[in-house]
C-alpha cells in the first residue's frame, strides 16, 4: 500500500542530504503504472503539499493506458499546482507512428492547458521506439505547452539530433539513463531524471559542478564510480524493488516492498549492495 506518512521526511532528506530540489512523481521507480488512479492522485497531492516552498519543481507523471484516465490525472495535477506533467507512450495498444503518438499526447496535454508538458521516452519498457527527433518536428503547434523530454534511452544519436535541431525552441532534454549521464551532458542534455539521484544525488551534483567548470577528469571519476556501483548491482539483479532496498539502507527511510508482480529484494542482495556502496571512495573524501 502507499505510505503517505514518509513523504515529509523524504522531501527533507532529498534537499538536505542529496542536494535534490526537483522531483518526478509516479514514474517508473515510484511504480506509477502499478497504482490505481486514486493512489496516484493521493501521492501527487502529498508531494505537492510537502514540497511547497521547499522543492523547486514537482513534475507529475500522468501517463496511463486509458486516455480518459490520463486526462483525469492531468486535470488533477493542474488543479493541485504541479510544476509540470509528463506522459509515457501507451504500451499495450501502441502508437505505430509519430502522428498517432502526438495525437494521444495532445489529448492529455490539452486537459492541463497552463501546465508545462513533457514526453517521457522510455522505449525499453513501453516498446514504443518512435524516434524523438522526428516527434519534435512541429510539436509546438500541436501541443503549445510542450517543454521537453525525459529521455530514458541509450540512443545518444537520437538525443544529439534532438538537441542539435531544437536549440531555437529551447526544449529541455532531461536524461534518464543514470550510468550514461556524463555522455548525455557532453552532447547537451540539460539535466537528469533518474532513480539513483534518490541516494546519489549529492555525488551527481558534484559531477555536474565538475562538468560545468570544466573539470572533465573529476566529472569522469564521479561517473565511473556511479557506474561501478550500478555495474555491480545489475549483475545481482537490479530493478525497482532493489532500488527501494538501496534507498532504504542509505537514507534510513523505509521505502517498503514493491507491488506484485515485482517481488522484494533479497537479504543477500541488500548485504552485498550495502558492502559495495560502503567500499566506494569518492573524490570528495566521503
Amino acid at each position: 500500500q502507499i505510505n503517505l506518512s514518509v513523504i515529509h521526511q523524504y522531501v527533507d532528506y532529498l534537499i538536505s542530504e542529496q542536494n535534490v530540489k526537483n522531483v518526478f512523481v509516479n514514474g517508473t521507480t515510484g511504480e506509477g503504472l502499478s497504482l490505481n488512479i486514486q493512489e496516484r492522485k493521493q501521492l501527487a497531492e502529498e508531494w505537492v503539499c510537502q514540497g511547497k516552498d521547499k522543492l523547486d519543481h514537482v513534475i507529475i507523471h500522468v501517463g496511463a493506458l486509458s486516455l480518459p484516465e490520463s486526462q483525469e490525472l492531468a486535470r488533477h495535477a493542474a488543479a493541485i499546482g504541479a510544476s509540470g506533467i509528463a506522459v509515457i507512450a501507451p504500451f499495450f495498444f501502441k502508437p505505430t507512428d509519430k502522428d498517432e503518438l502526438i495525437a494521444f499526447l495532445q489529448k492529455v496535454a490539452s486537459e492541463a492547458p497552463a501546465v508545462p508538458f513533457y514526453y517521457y521516452h522510455i522505449p525499453l519498457l513501453t516498446g514504443v521506439k518512435i524516434r524523438v527527433e522526428g516527434l519534435l518536428d512541429g510539436i509546438k503547434e500541436r501541443i503549445p505547452t510542450f517543454r521537453g523530454v525525459k529521455f530514458s534511452d541509450t540512443d545518444l544519436l537520437d538525443l544529439a539530433q534532438c538537441i542539435n535541431k531544437n536549440e531555437r525552441e529551447q526544449f529541455a532534454f532531461l536524461y534518464g539513463v543514470d550510468e550514461q549521464l556524463l555522455s548525455a551532458l557532453a552532447i547537451g542534455a540539460d539535466g537528469a531524471v533518474g532513480s539513483t539521484y534518490n541516494y546519489l544525488g549529492r555525488k551527481t551534483s558534484l559531477m555536474l559542478q565538475a562538468f560545468a567548470k570544466p573539470d572533465f577528469a573529476l566529472a569522469q571519476k564521479y561517473q565511473f564510480l556511479t557506474g561501478e556501483f550500478l555495474n555491480f548491482v545489475i549483475k545481482l539483479g537490479f530493478g525497482v524493488a532493489q532500488t527501494k532496498a538501496v534507498m532504504t539502507f542509505v537514507s534510513g527511510i523505509p521505502m517498503g516492498p514493491p507491488r506484485l508482480p515485482l517481488v522484494d529484494a533479497s537479504e543477500e542482495f541488500i548485504i552485498k549492495a550495502k558492502a559495495k556502496m560502503d567500499s566506494i571512495v569518492w573524490p570528495d573524501g566521503d
